[in-house]
C-alpha cells in the first residue's frame, strides 16, 4: 500500500501498488481494521474492472498482516447475511436493543411524511427542498439494501451528517452501518419516526443503483414498495419523480420508467407523486407523462422558483451519473421540490385517498 487518504466515518480511503499500477482502494476500518502506509491489503478488484462509475473502487477485503481485534458483541442481527465480510449489528427492534419497548407495538407513522426518491443522489436535493422550505425541520434517512451496503460508501451522507442536514440514519435489511440498524423497511420506517423523532423522513436506496435495460430489473423497484410501506403504516408517501432532460437514454428521459413503473404498477398505497413546474416545452412533457399516475395517486405541482438557489447553498456537490447540478438541472429541481412539498406536510393531517391537485 503506497499512502493513506482522505477519511470519513467508517471509511478510509487508499492508494495502493498492484503490480505496476496504482489503484484507489476504500477499506472498512470497522470490518477489515486501520491499514497504514506499508501494509500488504487483499483486494476485490471486480467493480474496478469494469469500469463502474459508483464502484470505482478497488475493495479492502483483509489486512492479511495485522488482522482487527475482534469487534465487540452488538446484538444478532446479521447484515450482508453470509458472505465472508458479514457484519453483526445491533438491531433496533431486536430484542437486547432499549428502543424494543417502543418498537414492539408500534404499528404507525401518525401522518409523518416520507420522500421516496429513486437514486441515491436525489437525497441532497430533497433536504435542500426541504430546508428551503422549513429551516428547522427534523430529518431522518432510512437507506435501503437496493444499492451499496454499508452506509458509509456515501460521502455525502457524511457530510451531510456533520453540517446538520440530517438528525439520524437507519439502515435497513442488508444494508449496515447507520445510527440505527432495522430489520425492515417497515421497522426501519417506525424506528426513524417512534425512536429517532423525524418529523420528515426520506428514503431512497445506497449508491449504486442496479439496472438492466428492461422494464421489471431495476433495484428502484424498491421505490414502490416503499409507497406501500408508508401507507400500510400510516404515513404520508411523497413521490419524487426520477426526471431528466439530460439523459442520453431514452428510457431516461422525462420521466423516467424507472418512476413510471414503480409509481404507476408496483405502489399500491397512495402517494403524493410532486410534479415540478418546469417551464418550456419540457415542463408541457413532463406534466403530460404524469396523467397516468393520477389514477391512483395525488398528483402535486410544485414550483421550482428559489429551489437551484436553495441547492447551490448545499453542503455536498449535487451529481448524478455524472452531471452535476447546472447539467442536468432538472432532475435535482424534481427531488428538491418533493423535499419542499413534504416539509409543507408537517403537522397537516393527510387528505383523502380520492383527492387530485393540479
Amino acid at each position: 500500500m503506497a499512502q493513506v487518504g482522505r477519511s470519513w466515518a467508517g471509511a478510509v480511503e487508499l492508494t495502493v501498488t498492484v503490480g505496476a499500477q496504482t489503484v484507489r482502494a476504500l477499506a472498512y476500518p470497522d470490518l477489515v481494521g486501520t491499514p497504514v502506509p506499508g501494509d500488504r491489503v487483499l483486494l476485490n478488484v471486480s467493480a474496478l474492472d469494469r469500469g463502474l462509475g459508483t464502484g470505482g473502487y478497488a475493495l479492502v477485503v483483509a489486512v492479511p498482516d495485522r488482522l482487527p481485534e475482534d469487534p465487540p458483541e452488538r446484538g444478532h442481527l446479521v447484515k450482508a447475511r453470509y458472505t465472508p465480510l458479514q457484519a453483526m449489528v445491533l438491531g433496533a427492534d431486536e430484542q437486547d436493543s432499549p428502543d424494543h419497548d417502543v418498537l414492539r407495538d408500534a404499528d404507525d407513522l401518525f401522518g409523518t411524511p416520507v420522500v421516496v426518491a429513486d437514486l441515491h443522489s436525489a437525497l441532497p436535493a430533497v433536504l435542500a427542498g426541504i430546508y428551503e422550505a422549513r429551516p428547522t425541520t427534523r430529518v431522518v434517512y432510512v437507506m435501503t439494501d437496493g444499492g451499496a451496503l454499508p452506509l458509509a460508501f456515501s460521502r455525502n451522507v457524511a457530510t451531510l451528517r456533520d453540517a446538520g442536514w440530517l438528525s439520524g440514519t437507519v439502515t435497513v435489511g442488508q444494508a449496515y452501518g447507520g445510527d440505527r440498524e432495522a430489520v425492515t423497511v417497515h421497522t426501519g420506517l417506525l424506528t426513524a419516526v417512534q425512536v429517532l423523532a423525524a418529523e420528515v423522513v426520506v428514503i431512497t436506496q445506497g449508491p449504486g443503483n442496479l439496472g438492466t435495460g428492461t422494464r421489471w430489473g431495476f433495484s428502484g423497484v424498491q421505490s414502490g414498495e416503499a409507497v406501500n410501506t408508508v401507507g400500510t403504516l400510516g404515513g404520508r408517501a411523497v413521490a419524487s419523480l426520477r426526471i431528466s432532460e439530460a439523459d442520453p437514454r431514452p428510457r431516461h428521459r422525462g420521466i423516467s420508467h424507472h418512476s413510471l413503473t414503480a409509481y404507476g404498477r408496483v405502489a399500491l398505497q397512495p402517494a403524493d407523486v410532486v410534479v415540478p413546474d418546469l417551464p418550456g416545452d419540457f415542463g408541457d412533457a413532463v406534466r403530460d407523462a404524469a396523467e397516468p399516475l393520477k389514477a391512483r395517486h395525488r398528483v402535486v405541482r410544485v414550483g421550482v422558483d428559489g429551489l437551484y438557489e436553495a441547492m447551490e447553498a448545499a453542503p455536498v456537490k449535487l451529481s448524478t451519473m455524472g452531471r452535476g447540478l447546472d447539467e442536468d438541472r432538472a432532475y435535482f429541481e424534481a427531488a428538491a421540490a418533493a423535499g419542499r412539498h413534504a416539509a409543507g406536510l408537517v403537522d397537516i393531517p393527510p387528505p383523502g385517498v380520492g383527492t387530485q391537485y393540479s
